[in-house]
């Protein structure tokens, strides 16, 4: 297995590997952000379409602020004024959205070159430092992603850190998936394993509350059209709470999140997790920037993110999960997407 050039950020060549072989899943892995920037999969005749939007090489993923595909953090989504308390301290981020921090900040784990540090025809590894104090976190952050096919050909990502003091971590993989490669995403189906759901203030923050979907457009209990029932004309982007219980799924304890399916193309995804939430984002502000991979611009609703995550603003709402690590542990987050296409 090489390291074959992606383009170069900021003087540094950044390098991408393809896991797997041609026919079947595929996955390529670039250096920038720890990113997933294709994933190809067969549908119900064989025929393989890369179904996570991108760019072609690195330079479009440095000049947008979409998250295409990155790892995602120290954490991932938003927290509300920028600000949280630990141990009795206010730690105060970096605000990149208004007075929001998202994402880490404008300087994290997407804006990072990760090093290989191990890789072979179907795995590989790539590992990154926080420093203490990086977007205002406290504790030096040790960081592995792994991305790796099993013999059934799942895709498996392994996202794990380690700290030298209390900190709180919630990294995240932004893959946006069109089911089909291309076009809106809003007639292709969506279940999801989850009976409720954060609402969000007009600001995007969990208001607190914990509510079901029964009855509401977020409802994907049952598979349905994503564009079906929306919230609002910009769609989704919200943490639905996964309901099932952890079990043991491929040698790991895993619970259900999500099923994707393209019914024209019989294309086919499951998606499993450790974690207990995903945020789900049909992509509304995916406008303007550099084209994608096919040459066209990526448009809104082209894309759709199953970030499966600790929930938004936890560090600020203790009934939330915890995102607290502490010195001697490890954060270890899994995701597994398996790919059975539907018959005809």
């Amino acid at each position: 297995m090489t390291v074959e050039p992606f383009g170069q950020v900021d003087g540094v060549e950044v390098g991408s590997v393809m896991l797997g072989r041609a026919g079947g899943v595929q996955a390529r892995v670039c250096a920038y952000g720890a990113r997933l920037t294709e994933l190809w999969v067969p549908d119900r005749a064989g025929v393989c379409a890369d179904i996570v939007l991108g760019h072609g090489d690195v330079a479009g993923y440095a000049a947008t602020k979409a998250f295409l595909g990155a790892t995602c953090g120290r954490y991932a989504n938003r927290i509300a004024d920028g600000r949280f308390v630990l141990d009795g301290r206010v730690v105060d981020l970096d605000q990149n959205e208004g007075v929001k921090h998202l994402h880490g900040g404008r300087a994290g784990f997407d804006r990072k070159t990760w090093d290989f540090a191990d890789l072979s025809e179907r795995s590989v590894t790539l590992t990154a430092v926080s420093a203490d104090g990086e977007m205002g976190y406290p504790g030096r952050l040790s960081m592995q992603v792994r991305y790796w096919l099993d013999e059934a050909d799942r895709l498996w990502i392994a996202m794990e850190a380690q700290t030298d003091a209390a900190t709180v971590v919630n990294m995240v993989n932004h893959s946006y998936f069109n089911m089909v490669g291309s076009g809106s995403v809003m007639g292709q189906d969506l279940r999801l394993g989850a009976t409720h759901f954060t609402p969000v203030d007009a600001d995007l923050i969990p208001t607190g509350e914990v509510l079901a979907v029964a009855g509401t457009a977020f409802d994907f209990t049952a598979r349905r059209e994503i564009g079906a029932a929306l919230p609002s004309d910009t769609g989704f982007d919200h943490n639905w709470c996964l309901t099932g219980p952890l079990e043991p799924k491929w040698g790991e304890a895993l619970r259900f999140c999500a099923e994707a399916v393209d019914a024209g193309s019989g294309r086919r995804m499951e998606v499993w997790t450790n974690e207990p939430g995903v945020q789900f984002y049909t992509g509304a502000f995916l406008a303007g920037g550099l084209p994608g991979k096919d040459g066209a611009p990526i448009a809104p609703f082209s894309g759709f993110t199953l970030e499966t995550q600790r929930f938004p603003d936890s560090p600020n709402r203790p009934q939330f999960p915890s995102a607290r690590l502490e010195p001697g542990q490890t954060y270890r987050h899994l995701m597994a997407f398996e790919f059975t296409p539907q018959p005809g």
